[in-house]
């Protein structure tokens, strides 16, 4: 192989190598978010990935503090710690957590029956239960470049929170509160990680793991619209402990009435 392709990439293409990996494999992608954020979703889809996607969220701070368990930088554990602030609030109030809960109770989903994550898709648990795994585990660069899908973050919730108010009868700025509060927290937290990893990737070696280490990370998330699309669209394939579509639903948005009225639309 010739010398110089074993040289490392200089910051500038090596951040486009790493945007390049989100261009292509990011979950905006996956055919469920084409029906969540065009209105194509029925009322049990919605649910089903709000359970689902509480459990990642679960799985965030416990990803972080496993992290922060391992850093013996403590300018590095400052920065870091206020990504579990942000997603597991106060004692009281706030964070990402509590925002999302209120989500699921717009939908009509009973907030406890959410928390105590029953219903979760086994592949949802998997993918999640592997991502705080690998953040344990891994190498500190590989851990803090599994993370950088923030990058790439801010267009899809830019695009939810439009698609679901346009059609979506239960969208409202209470129930949307965790997309638009991640509009502010997800820049600063990519800009500590992304220059993390420009500075420490400084070799061809290191680059590869890191470009593996966001790959890793975009599967984790395709996964888990993959495990929806399984058991909740047609064909649909329900596994052994996977919400049923009634327990927990304590709302009346019950299908097919999800999309009357769609906002807009003739009455």
């Amino acid at each position: 192989m010739p010398e110089a392709l074993n040289v490392a990439l200089n910051r500038t293409d090596f951040e486009a190598r790493l945007r390049a990996i989100g261009a292509a494999r990011y979950h905006d992608k996956h055919p469920f978010h084409g029906m969540l954020h065009g209105g194509g979703c029925s009322m049990t889809q919605v649910r089903a990935w709000v359970i689902n996607r509480f459990y990642y969220q679960s799985r965030i701070p416990l990803k972080d503090a496993a992290f922060m368990s391992r850093c013996e930088d403590i300018s590095i554990r400052r920065a870091w710690r206020k990504r579990i602030e942000d997603h597991d609030g106060g004692r009281e109030e706030g964070g990402g957590i509590r925002r999302w809960l209120k989500l699921a109770e717009a939908v009509g989903l009973d907030p406890d029956y959410v928390e105590s994550t029953r219903g979760v898709l086994p592949g949802t648990r998997f993918a999640c239960d592997a991502y705080v795994r690998f953040v344990r585990d891994m190498p500190m660069l590989d851990a803090v470049a599994a993370s950088l899908t923030e990058l790439f973050a801010p267009t899809i919730h830019k695009n939810r929170i439009a698609g679901l108010l346009e059609h979506y009868a239960f969208a409202n700025e209470d129930a949307l509160s965790y997309f638009r509060k991640r509009l502010d927290e997800a820049p600063v937290d990519v800009a500590f990680g992304l220059n993390y990893v420009l500075d420490h990737a400084d070799t061809l070696e290191k680059q590869d793991a890191a470009a593996a280490a966001l790959t890793f990370k975009t599967d984790v998330l395709w996964a888990q619209l993959d495990a929806l699309q399984s058991a909740y669209v047609s064909p649909a394939l329900l596994p052994p402990g996977g919400w049923d579509g009634k327990e927990g639903v304590i709302g009346a948005l019950d299908q097919p009435a999800l999309r009357e009225p769609v906002r807009g639309a003739a009455e």
